[in-house]
């Protein structure tokens, strides 16, 4: 009997990987069957690849000024054209991708686990807890996210450190909501009474049995919040607010250009094309996301 017991302990490891294989298997399998979702992973991963092999991929150096080739239209040396200091529109495009994700990044690092504590401290504890969190989270959302961006890179002054700072700010309040709406319906759980009613910590419960369960909702909200995070950054950049000159910014490239926006259309078009594509692949991944990591989607 202990040669048995101990074969099944040795075993559940590997079936317990098994399992997680098999879901992974299964939810890439639902993904890969919905065509709009894997259009915006793909154009995810283009983006990656691109920031990632952007001084490869280049075809000139984006900060190198040539006056005596400014404003010129797209050709074979200039796939995108040439801005108003003679800089190629296309390598401080793929440059600008490299800004777009560290804006991206660094929201979601921040918004992610602030918006989940936040969220679930309130639906967990209640009371005076719940209506502190609430209340101050209700402030933040009664102001539009981008007004409410600028009043705090006003305060905090021009820049791309103060401008991710800025929206993280403004991006956790529906994170928070949503970890509060999920924890509201998890506390009064089975397995949860149980945790209680055995002694454990509230902060063990919150941890070990609340906050997983709410993983899957708020990666799928993080997702579909970066087309949020990158539209917000461009407005912040064509403000002068974000990302200063001469850094390659698709925001800023797009305020720069729009004095020349009649007769030099690619200097506005390049860059806006970038943001709708890369924000509508977030988007659609976000959707495919949600009906993979959402059982009630089945």
């Amino acid at each position: 009997m202990a040669s048995s017991t101990l074969t099944r302990y040795s075993e559940t490891p590997e079936s317990a990987t098994q399992a997680l294989l098999l879901s992974l298997r299964q939810g890439l399998r639902r993904l890969m069957h919905n065509p709009m979702t894997v259009a915006g992973l793909v154009v995810v991963a283009l983006l990656l690849l691109v920031a990632l092999f952007a001084p490869w991929i280049a075809t000139h150096n984006p900060l190198e000024q040539n006056l005596k080739q400014a404003l010129q239209a797209p050709s074979s040396a200039h796939w995108f054209g040439t801005d108003e200091y003679g800089r190629d529109v296309f390598s401080r495009l793929v440059h600008g991708s490299r800004i777009s994700l560290y804006i991206i990044t660094l929201v979601t690092v921040i918004v992610g686990p602030v918006g989940l504590a936040v969220g679930s401290m309130a639906g967990y504890f209640g009371g005076w807890v719940d209506n502190l969190f609430m209340r101050i989270t209700d402030i933040f959302i009664s102001f539009p996210s981008l007004v409410l961006a600028l009043a705090f890179v006003a305060a905090l002054g021009p820049g791309l450190d103060h401008a991710v700072i800025a929206i993280a700010l403004t991006a956790w309040p529906p994170i928070a909501r949503l970890a509060r709406a999920e924890t509201l319906s998890l506390r009064h759980a089975d397995y949860v009474v149980a945790a209680q009613l055995q002694g454990a910590s509230s902060a063990r419960i919150l941890l070990r049995y609340i906050v997983p369960m709410l993983l899957s909702s708020v990666v799928v909200r993080l997702t579909m919040n970066m087309a949020a995070v990158i539209l917000t950054a461009a407005g912040l950049g064509f403000l002068g607010l974000g990302a200063q000159p001469p850094l390659p910014e698709w925001g800023a490239m797009i305020s720069s250009g729009r004095r020349y926006m009649i007769e030099c259309w690619w200097l506005v078009a390049a860059p806006g094309a970038a943001i709708m594509l890369v924000s509508l692949a977030f988007n659609l991944l976000g959707d495919g996301l949600r009906d993979v990591l959402d059982p009630r989607s089945e």
